[in-house]
């Protein structure tokens, strides 16, 4: 049975995403200044390749042709926030707290895929 709230699940795994890329960066780090780190483990070595790219850089242009608005456009994003229900907020019981008798209708929504 899962009694985790999906909004604490995301806001769980977002916390986790957010600990592996710190350490994700901390180890890239170590092998860019460090080069005489080990670069083989059981199943994976590490590389260090150098590649170039040409990229298109607006802020060589001028400045009358950033700033002219036939070049420019609105951009609309949906944002998913998780954001911590402080105290005195309505949130959703704790499992313990939970009235088994009524009907499980509380996590529906989890099941539409």
């Amino acid at each position: 049975m899962h009694l985790k709230p999906l909004a604490d699940e995301l806001a769980d795994i977002r916390a986790e995403i957010a600990r592996l890329k710190r350490r994700e960066a901390e180890l890239r780090a170590a092998y860019l200044t460090q080069p005489e780190l080990p670069r083989a483990g059981r199943r994976h070595r590490v590389e260090l390749v150098t590649q170039r790219m040409r990229i298109f850089d607006p802020r060589l242009l001028p400045a009358e042709l950033r700033s002219d608005p036939a070049f420019q456009r609105d951009k609309i994003t949906r944002v998913l926030r998780t954001v911590a229900i402080g105290q005195g907020e309505a949130g959703i019981p704790e499992p313990h707290q939970f009235d088994f008798a009524r009907p499980r209708g509380l996590f529906r929504f989890a099941a539409m895929h």
